[in-house]
């Protein structure tokens, strides 16, 4: 089982901790009832105004690589509709998606939700010399944009990198991990993930990383089995960074729904 292999995260701390956004840094509902509806009210609009362009023809040959069928723009708008309207994890999708909310962003019609606790942590990190990363679905300029523009200001210089689709591969595979490891230069077991999703943390114990769960408040999911689980960055801020003295640990193992 996932939980047998997973690491606690050792005395010296971790040399990296990679985030995920949706329900980990960032609200679940925000993406779900805001972000998502307003690109996918866009896409004819959207393919429409690029068609011809270079921009589009991006898409269009994602789309094709993604199937291994080709794609005008018409099937291409099917397609990527019905993806999105089934929440498929599809890279195409996920690169349109972030080029309409660049759009949002820039017009100051959307903005990236951040839980108040994560701007804290993530300094503290930073002090501590911990690298800093964010891994979720959605693309590294969608990434950007979300942490660029929130109510507690322009994030991005608290992070030092971002993970997708395209640059790691899928969240629930191992070999995703793997690959960010080599990429960070580090052992897996020197790097922390935080997410909400259990695939996805098992994935990440399999390829040898320490593990922590997020459920927040107010989160009628089921709970995450296998790892230990906090509902907030907060208790992970008492963890020395690198090479630091061991602190107070302040987190709790959830199994039971009931102690959300």
């Amino acid at each position: 089982m996932p939980g047998s292999r997973q690491a606690r995260v050792p005395d010296n701390g971790p040399r990296a901790v990679v985030l995920d956004i949706e329900g980990t840094t960032g609200s679940l509902s925000h993406v779900r009832d805001v972000l998502f509806p307003y690109a996918r009210e866009r896409f004819a609009p959207w393919l429409a105004a690029h068609r011809g362009t270079a921009l589009l023809q991006q898409i269009l040959d994602a789309v094709t690589a993604h199937t291994g069928t080709a794609h005008d723009e018409s099937s291409a708008l099917a397609l990527l509709a019905q993806w999105a309207d089934a929440d498929v994890k599809a890279a195409p999708l996920k690169t349109l998606q972030g080029l309409i909310w660049a759009g949002g962003y820039a017009a100051g019609e959307l903005y990236g939700h951040v839980y108040p606790d994560v701007p804290p942590a993530l300094e503290h990190w930073k002090t501590q010399g911990t690298g800093r990363f964010i891994y979720s679905s959605g693309s590294v300029a969608a990434q950007r944009d979300w942490f660029g523009h929130t109510a507690h200001g322009d994030l991005r210089p608290l992070l030092d990198g971002y993970f997708d689709l395209t640059t790691a591969g899928p969240k629930a595979a191992a070999d995703s991990y793997r690959a960010i490891a080599v990429d960070l230069g580090h052992a897996p077991a020197d790097l922390l993930f935080v997410s909400d999703a259990g695939a996805e943390l098992d994935a990440a114990a399999e390829a040898g990383w320490q593990t922590v769960a997020v459920r927040r408040p107010g989160d009628e999911r089921a709970a995450v089995t296998g790892h230990e689980t906090i509902d907030s960055l907060t208790p992970l801020v008492s963890r020395p960074g690198p090479g630091g003295p061991a602190a107070p640990v302040d987190a709790h193992t959830q199994e039971d729904p009931s102690d959300e």
